[in-house]
């Protein structure tokens, strides 16, 4: 067991009260960490302020530089990093080896060499002037993550937000702060300034999170999460008018007309559901099936997703692990048996485990329903569990109009051979991210968003630089020899 103090202007800071980090595997306590209050915020963000002139000032080059050695640190520490996001996550260890991690260093690699474009613009404008367009940080930026994918949710905020100049109050899921601790480990070995990064843990999630949306400091504000705390993460920051980019939650459609790939799709379709226990914002959980092939993939789904290998989420052969907590296994057993009162048919799974040696966990065996209608809970919520749905649909509209039958649209699949088919319906789909013959592929040179209840902002690529973590100045100069005076 690790014991974890906050970390705050470049040092660690113990308050004196710790709460228990557990892996959802087994219950056992893996650390112990630090409980910030309103004083040890304050702290953090009045160090984050004082840090922000020196940190913006210095050259795109020079924090490159910096973020280039917390990259050669995280690779470093490599296995580290990933055996402490499975035991905190409850993850499985081959996901986190071959997503989380790489993925995470792929970030701070990108936004290291990808900063300086962030250029402004020269404008023409009538009369003798000069007219430019400068992008500014905003300062302190709060940022707020989850806790199914900590690590990488936090370095998709981190990274970009560093690299044009603001400072950073970070606070992670009370379930799972420790890989963001670790990171500022590194950043503190790599030569990140004090004050530049800071992060502040506690065990609830709402306190801290008020306090920090609300600090008049705090210049914007970053949050991955629910949709109802990103109301709330909005109403905190209109008491002092931050900027917020909000990812939030979703209903993805994963669409697959009769002339697919079929062993390609079915292979997306399990991992779109599956990965992670279904604990994914994108995860595809509404999956619709040209007719003409429905019982053919509805019978090999269910087959592939009855032989995922469930067990420890620390053994490299393991496919399928625990849920992250309590409530999310509560959850996922209300919608599956919501679903089954309202008319829908249970193809596979549907039950907690509660055999040996998943009796300490959170174990929810992967489930299918058919029989599905788009207005049943089931089709509407997001469980945020492993919970798919199969449902047949004949010709493009109709898979359109499946598709947009949410409040959500973060994410789609499409998946055809037919190409003009693909962008058809890739246009008319109501989402921020739409994936053709592939699934959950998220590289940091393209933007990542919503619509509709999913949020909007586009983190990752140029347009988070652009539109989230820099602010524009217009700056206009008289080039003109003759005096004007409005007056007299």
């Amino acid at each position: 067991m690790q014991t974890y103090r906050l970390y705050i202007n470049g040092e660690w800071v113990d308050t004196g009260t710790r709460y228990e980090v557990r892996n959802p595997a087994n219950g056992e306590v893996i650390a112990e960490c630090a409980v910030a209050g309103e004083a040890e915020l304050n702290a953090a963000v009045d160090a984050a302020a004082r840090a922000f002139p020196d940190w913006a000032a210095r050259s795109y080059e020079e924090r490159g530089e910096l973020l280039r050695a917390v990259a050669q640190g995280i690779k470093a520490r490599y296995e580290a990093f990933a055996l402490a996001e499975t035991q905190e996550t409850g993850r499985c260890l081959r996901e986190t080896m071959a997503h989380d991690i790489p993925a995470t260093i792929a970030v701070f690699e990108y936004f290291a060499g990808v900063a300086p474009a962030t250029l402004g613009e020269t404008i023409p404008v009538p009369g003798m002037y000069l007219n430019y367009t400068r992008r500014e940080p905003y300062g302190v930026v709060g940022a707020i993550t989850p806790w199914n994918f900590p690590l990488w949710l936090a370095a998709i905020k981190i990274a970009p937000a560093l690299a044009v100049g603001n400072t950073m109050v970070l606070k992670p899921a009370p379930t799972t702060p420790i890989t963001a601790l670790m990171l500022a480990e590194v950043m503190h070995q790599a030569g990140i300034p004090a004050g530049v990064f800071n992060v502040l843990t506690d065990p609830t999630p709402a306190t801290l999170g008020d306090l920090l949306t609300r600090h008049p400091k705090v210049r914007k504000i970053s949050f991955t999460g629910s949709t109802a705390v990103g109301v709330r993460v909005m109403q905190n920051a209109a008491t002092h008018i931050a900027p917020v980019s909000l990812e939030l939650g979703g209903k993805s459609p994963f669409i697959v007309f009769a002339d697919a790939d079929f062993d390609r799709a079915l292979a997306h379709a399990l991992l779109a559901n599956y990965f992670a226990q279904g604990q994914m914002c994108t995860a595809a959980t509404r999956i619709f099936v040209e007719r003409p092939i429905y019982e053919r993939f509805r019978d090999a789904f269910v087959a592939r997703a009855q032989r995922l290998q469930i067990g420890d989420p620390s053994d490299p052969t393991t496919e399928f692990a625990t849920l992250h907590k309590r409530e999310q296994l509560e959850k996922t057993e209300f919608y599956v048996r919501t679903a089954l009162e309202e008319g829908a048919k249970l193809l596979a799974g549907g039950r907690r485990l509660t055999e040996p040696p998943f009796d300490k966990g959170f174990y929810f065996a992967p489930t299918v329903l058919e029989e599905v209608q788009p207005t049943m809970r089931v089709a509407c919520d997001e469980i945020f569990g492993p919970v798919a749905m199969l449902m047949p649909f004949e010709g493009e509209a109709e898979a359109v109009r499946l598709a947009n039958s949410t409040d959500y649209g973060l994410a789609a699949g499409v998946w055809t051979q037919d190409i003009g088919k693909a962008l058809r319906v890739a246009h008319q789909i109501e989402a921020g991210k739409v994936w053709v013959n592939c699934y959950n592929m998220i590289p940091p040179q393209a933007p990542y968003g919503g619509y509709k209840l999913s949020g909007f902002g586009r983190e990752l690529g140029l347009h988070c630089l652009l539109d989230l973590y820099t602010q524009v100045k217009n700056v206009q100069v008289d080039l003109s020899p003759d005096y004007f005076e409005w007056f007299g």
